[in-house]
């Protein structure tokens, strides 16, 4: 099942279109300074550490671009790829997780404010009168 990859910065979050490892704008803002991973908060030293790619490659590119590598090597890569999109997905439901128990947990704590207000209301003789008089 294949899903959209997000920028990791969770202030950002957008979904990946046209290049990877993370959206540009977020890119040129992390890696400037320090080059660490906004992920993992790995050290980026070598040239090939942090590499822009297109999300949507041309047949042309695929096509050449493991040519010439032994099935071992090609595998490898194939195996680091699947890594990476594994960790990227985990992390995205991470994510939604976390917004999932912060949103359950503002509910709650909604219930609960509008359970006061209702037990409240019902002790303010004005409210308890209309009902009364409207038969609840």
């Amino acid at each position: 099942m294949d899903s959209d990859l997000k920028c990791n910065r969770l202030n950002c979050r957008k979904t990946l279109v046209d290049k990877a490892v993370v959206v540009l704008e977020c890119a040129n803002e992390l890696f400037n300074v320090s080059r660490l991973c906004p992920a993992c908060e790995t050290s980026l030293t070598e040239p090939d550490d942090v590499v822009v790619c297109c999300l949507h490659p041309t047949n042309d590119y695929k096509t050449s671009v493991l040519s010439g590598l032994s099935p071992s090597v090609i595998m490898e890569i194939c195996k680091r790829a699947l890594s990476f999109w594994q960790y990227q997905i985990h992390q995205e439901n991470s994510f939604q997780n976390a917004v999932t128990r912060n949103l359950n947990d503002k509910n709650a704590q909604l219930q609960k404010q509008l359970e006061n207000v209702v037990r409240e209301g019902m002790r303010c003789p004005v409210i308890t009168g209309l009902l009364h008089d409207c038969g609840l």
